[in-house]
């Protein structure tokens, strides 16, 4: 069989979006908390991560905590928010290298505390240029790379 497409992926929900209750007992509790955990379906992350503008970003935390509120969860699934955000940058740049003008802007969703994503098409390089365009300043702490001050430029999905 084939290998799909990030677009394929991005476009397959399956029985997504879905709510799982993690209880007390739960190993997940420990690591997560206990409650209504989300799993979103891909698109919703490729939807939210659409509808930030330039000159503004956000996190993949903000994000899900969007996502949380908008399916009346207590929190969403961090692995698959993270996987699920990889496939919408990936999926943007399979459309783009197509000629295709409907792009998601994913270099302007960051990791926590504003931190760029090695991951993303094109890796830091990629995601930093093209931050900068957009009038961020991005600093180097250590090996990794952040946009500095970043907390001025969150957009609030709420």
């Amino acid at each position: 069989m084939p290998k799909k497409s990030f677009n394929e992926k991005l476009n397959t929900s399956g029985d997504l979006p879905k709510l799982e209750f993690i209880g007390y007992d739960n190993n997940m509790a420990k690591r997560f908390g206990c409650g209504n955990m989300l799993i979103a379906a891909p698109i919703e992350y490729d939807e939210a991560m659409k509808r930030i503008p330039a000159g503004k970003i956000i996190t993949s935390g903000e994000i899900r905590e969007y996502l949380a509120k908008k399916h009346n969860a207590d929190f969403t699934c961090h692995l698959t928010a993270g996987i699920f955000i990889n496939i919408a940058a990936n999926a943007s740049q399979e459309r783009e290298n197509l000629g295709r003008r409907d792009i998601t802007p994913y270099w302007r969703t960051l990791k926590k505390g504003g931190e760029l994503n090695e991951k993303y098409p094109g890796g830091i390089e990629q995601q930093r240029m093209l931050l900068e365009m957009e009038g961020h300043e991005v600093i180097k702490k250590g090996k990794r790379y952040f946009v500095k001050d970043y907390e001025k430029a969150l957009y609030q999905l709420l």
